[in-house]
């Protein structure tokens, strides 16, 4: 099926669900049903638009359908020593370049290198009435008013379907390096706060507890000389390369073990809060496993305890996202997300219905009041 072909089966599929007022879920490779608010509505499947429109390697920008298999899209890249730096979740087989956009989630390199949103450079998209409206472009370029193809970064479907977007890549570094240390909670914010002020080759961190030691992990990349100049400098203990390779594979796709162990009825809470943060304290949870440089924390608790982990994280100036539910608590009515300030949820429900005005694409998969 051609990509003209396809998009204008989903643009009759859009104008025949708004005629009937049949709400749509759009869906690629369903590899992030789990996050957010429920889906509902008729699936709308993305994978027919698939394909590479356009790669130019000395340019570092790919243009690609949404239904593309995000696997074949990295895949094309590595293949001219390039990558996606933010390192986005997979979580699975199948999943999709929309999706990826849609979720806006970013791996263990965000805080050193950008999310999501920082990489996409123009999108086409079909909103709620069916047309096919494009944003953005292949250059690095902001005009006045809102950048909607950013927008789209983490937007779940609520603004309509993306079908093609346009992404900056990177050359992958030449030389990497994962070093361990050995530390408590503490020591491991205070180290990764001292040498996020100084000029090192940072790429990620992973602090977390295993069979009740705590171990703190860094990911140098750069240049071969800086890397191995701060190697030298940090210390620690210098981890095999293929090996920490396949580990931070791991903590990207929340494979690790620490991911996989959890008490019945725990659920997986992400609070993102400043990095210079302290050590939290969540009554009664583990400790938890913390990445980008202290930004991003994760923590096992019940999903009963919202109201006091949110409280936490606001009083530590951030939020907290209630990640992924334990099986048994499926239909848990708290919701997936903290609350947005006044102004931030009216501009977001601005978007929405200028977007989808006759509401097809469930808005509450990001809004659970909508």
């Amino acid at each position: 099926m051609s990509i003209d072909t396809a998009l204008h089966q989903l643009v009759e599929r859009i104008r025949a669900a708004a005629t009937q007022a049949t709400p749509l879920s759009i869906r690629g490779g369903g590899t992030k049903d789990f996050y957010g608010e429920a889906p509902q509505g008729e699936v709308l499947d993305t994978r027919s638009l698939t394909g590479i429109t356009s790669y130019e390697p000395s340019e570092l920008v790919v243009t690609v359908r949404a239904g593309t298999p995000l696997a074949e899209l990295e895949a094309a890249l590595a293949e001219k020593g390039q990558c996606l730096p933010f390192e986005p979740p997979r979580f699975g087989n199948g999943g999709t370049v929309g999706g990826m956009v849609a979720a806006g989630l970013s791996g263990p390199a965000r805080a050193s290198v950008g999310a999501v949103r920082d990489y996409v450079l123009g999108a086409t998209l079909v909103n709620g009435r069916g047309d096919v409206l494009s944003f953005g472009g292949q250059v690095m370029k902001n005009v006045a008013g809102y950048d909607v193809s950013r927008v789209l970064a983490g937007s779940l479907g609520t603004l309509g379907v993306i079908a093609e977007v346009s992404l900056k890549v990177l050359p992958v570094p030449p030389a990497e390096a994962t070093l361990e240390f050995a530390c408590g909670q503490a020591d491991a914010l205070r180290l990764l706060n001292e040498w996020g002020g100084r000029p090192l080759p940072l790429n990620a961190s992973c602090w977390f507890e295993y069979a009740g030691a705590g171990a703190l992990y860094l990911r140098l990349r750069g240049a071969v000389a800086a890397v191995e100049a701060a190697c030298a400098h940090l210390g620690g203990e210098r981890k095999d390369d293929l090996r920490a390779a396949a580990d931070w594979q791991s903590l990207r796709d929340q494979q690790l073990p620490w991911f996989s162990t959890h008490e019945g009825g725990d659920a997986l809470w992400r609070l993102s809060v400043p990095q210079t943060v302290p050590v939290l304290s969540l009554d009664g949870a583990a400790a938890p496993l913390i990445e980008w440089r202290g930004g991003q924390r994760w923590y096992k608790a019940p999903p009963g305890q919202a109201a006091r982990i949110r409280e936490i994280a606001r009083a530590a100036g951030g939020h907290a996202t209630l990640f992924r539910l334990p099986a048994a608590a499926v239909q848990s009515h708290e919701p997936r997300f903290d609350s947005m300030s006044a102004p931030i949820e009216r501009i977001q429900r601005a978007l929405m219905r200028e977007f989808d005005p006759h509401g097809l694409f469930h808005r509450g998969r990001l809004l659970a009041s909508s």
